[in-house]
């Protein structure tokens, strides 16, 4: 989507709206700590995030990377920052071509500064020269696929001062394609309004977004306010200078002067701000949680679909989904990368797309053995394990092996007889909470359109010891509103559906449209699903050495136990599984694995959290 239309919602609804800005780190770890901060920044209700560009090298290349992860497997509408710096024309060409294909419908183009081991700015030979040029580039090359974005700068840049030469350059940019303009970081509120008043006067219409910096630290407030030439109001030196070697105070001050300004700039008719967020979550959070603007019940997080969109090339129509990667959403989309076309309306011959091979990168367990076994301990029976999901069900640990996300809002109406079910022995790892046609907006099951109502059948999917699963097998079959699949790691398929079809288990009913059913079990994508599940369960198993206790548990379960999903197609009666499965418990659940040795050496541990690849 592009920004220019998100802005206007913002304006025709009345509900403003922000952004955030991120920029690439500098080792492989800061890449992947990021790439965990902004899924979780997500929920915090963005319209759009943005990616400096890196001039040179690596740096270049890992804008591109960042910008195909936020897009494909975070679901984040990204525009990608392009700067003429050290970019000839080849260059610039072949970023473009990356944000075409990653789904990227959004440029911020830029002159960008100097290298650092030059004074002054030089183009490149075949490079362009001023922003005003990349623009026209951009706008010639891939017509209105892009809208683009350029500089705005109320106080000035470091190599001009003069406010209406740079007036003049900004209408030449806009003049020749730019759709949008992101100003610099300023605390002048007055100054920024007076500024805006003067664009306008030129004939510049396209929307300004106001780029704001939270204040983290009084050393790193004053570090960018002196970088940028930005000027500070004394009434704010007043209030921080005195606190500044208190950080918590300052970010307390901080947080109330910036939602200050932004209320003002909100009062002069923009509805839209973009944080400059430095890669950091809290000082933001803080801001928007003095302007009541995190979603709430009267401020909810809007989705098109109950599970997290991909915004990947040609995937943004898709809107079928199996339920079972519901916790696991970046492997599903890597394992689905490659199809030819995404389900849309219906699932379709599940048999025709082939899920891609486990051992692709982000599929397997992640983290070092070392990591794994701080996250979840060594258990030495199925006790230790249910306990560990216990953790998991009231939120003392975000992640386990089958989720790579804290615990979702709506489990908590099923979370009770989750936490029974794993105190028996039942390992819960996937399951939805029955739904009776709730308001489309509701805070916690709503998604789609306004004025429509979502449903949901009861989904409960499990691992199940062989001795529970026989007598688990007769009361299902037994009762007429539950189906089932159930298999082993090598095992052969078992069910009682009468129909190879799809089952949606989420669906929902909104004016002037079809009913969409996008979340579906059927048979073909839950035995792809049974070979990843069980492979994360031997990746786990392989952070310990071998003969463990706890490497000879898991082992056990991954070799014998059943991979179990159970619909209630009764979405009316959102307790009968529960009751189905009613002192049904695995015995011995304290019983610990006898190792075993080899000439009384230990086989190590694997090098990794992963299985060998």
């Amino acid at each position: 989507m592009h920004i220019r239309e998100m802005l206007a919602d913002a304006e025709r609804t009345g509900n403003p709206s922000f952004s955030f800005e991120y920029f690439p780190p500098k080792t492989a770890q800061g890449v992947q700590n990021l790439y965990d901060r902004m899924d979780r920044m997500y929920s915090f209700g963005p319209k759009f995030i943005d990616i400096t560009w890196g001039a040179g090298g690596h740096i270049a290349e890992l804008t591109c990377e960042m910008v195909v992860q936020a897009q494909t497997y975070l679901g984040l509408e990204t525009c990608m920052h392009l700067t003429c710096t050290d970019m000839g024309e080849e260059k610039v060409n072949d970023a473009l071509r990356k944000a075409y294909k990653a789904g990227c419908t959004n440029i911020l183009a830029l002159r960008g500064d100097p290298p650092r081991d030059k004074e002054k700015w030089e183009a490149t030979e075949t490079g362009f020269r001023y922003a005003k040029d990349l623009v026209a580039h951009i706008r010639k090359t891939y017509g209105k696929h892009f809208d683009i974005g350029v500089a705005g700068y109320p106080e000035g840049c470091d190599d001009n001062k003069d406010e209406d030469l740079l007036l003049d350059h900004l209408k030449e940019k806009v003049d020749v394609g730019a759709t949008f303009i992101v100003t610099q970081m300023f605390y002048d509120v007055d100054n920024f309004l007076r500024w805006v008043d003067k664009v306008r006067a030129r004939g510049i219409n396209v929307p300004i977004l106001p780029g704001i910096m939270p204040i983290a630290t009084y050393a790193s407030f004053l570090r960018r306010a002196n970088h940028m030439n930005c000027k500070i109001p004394a009434e704010w030196m007043e209030k921080l200078e005195p606190v500044k070697n208190d950080d918590v105070a300052v970010r307390e001050i901080g947080k109330t002067l910036v939602a200050e300004m932004c209320r003002k700039i909100l009062a002069a008719g923009i509805p839209h701000l973009h944080f400059y967020t430095m890669n950091l979550a809290q000082a933001t959070r803080m801001v928007l949680e003095e302007l009541d603007w995190l979603p709430s019940p009267n401020r909810p997080l809007k989705q098109a679909l109950p599970w997290k969109q991909s915004l990947g090339f040609g995937r943004r129509e898709e809107d079928v989904r199996p339920i079972f990667w519901r916790n696991r959403n970046k492997s599903y989309v890597k394992r689905t990368q490659d199809w030819d076309e995404f389900p849309n309306g219906r699932w379709g011959d599940s048999r025709s797309p082939a899920f891609g091979e486990l051992d692709a990168y982000g599929i397997g367990l992640t983290g070092t053995n070392e990591q794994n076994r701080k996250k979840w301990g060594e258990p030495t029976s199925v006790a230790d394990i249910a306990n560990l999901f216990v953790r998991y069900l009231n939120k003392d640990i975000d992640y386990l092996p089958w989720s790579e996300a804290p615990l979702a809002s709506e489990a908590e109406q099923i979370k009770d007889d989750l936490i029974d079910l794993n105190k028996r022995g039942l390992i819960t790892v996937n399951s939805q909470p029955a739904v009776n046609g709730v308001k489309s907006t509701h805070p916690i099951h709503g998604w789609g359109p306004s004025n429509g109502y979502v449903y949901q059948k009861a989904y409960l999917e499990l691992l199940v010891s062989p001795e529970v699963y026989k007598q688990m097998k007769s009361r299902i079959e037994h009762h007429p509103d539950l189906t089932y699949y159930a298999v082993t790691r090598s095992g052969t398929l078992e069910t009682n559906t009468t129909s190879e079809g799809p089952n949606a288990v989420t669906w929902g009913v909104f004016p002037g449209k079809e009913i969409v059913q996008p979340t579906i079990v059927e048979s073909i994508s839950f035995l792809a699903w049974k070979d990843e599940a069980f492979r994360l369960g031997v990746d786990w198993s392989r952070c310990y050495e071998a003969n463990s206790p706890s490497r000879l548990l898991l082992e056990e379960i991954m070799d014998t136990w059943y991979l179990v999903n159970i619909v209630n197609n009764d979405f009316h009666q959102p307790r009968t599984i529960f009751e189905v499965l009613s002192d049904l418990a695995v015995a011995d659940l304290d019983k610990v694995p006898v190792p075993s040795t080899t000439n009384g050496v230990h086989e190590p541990a694997s090098t990794n959290g992963a299985a060998a690849h």
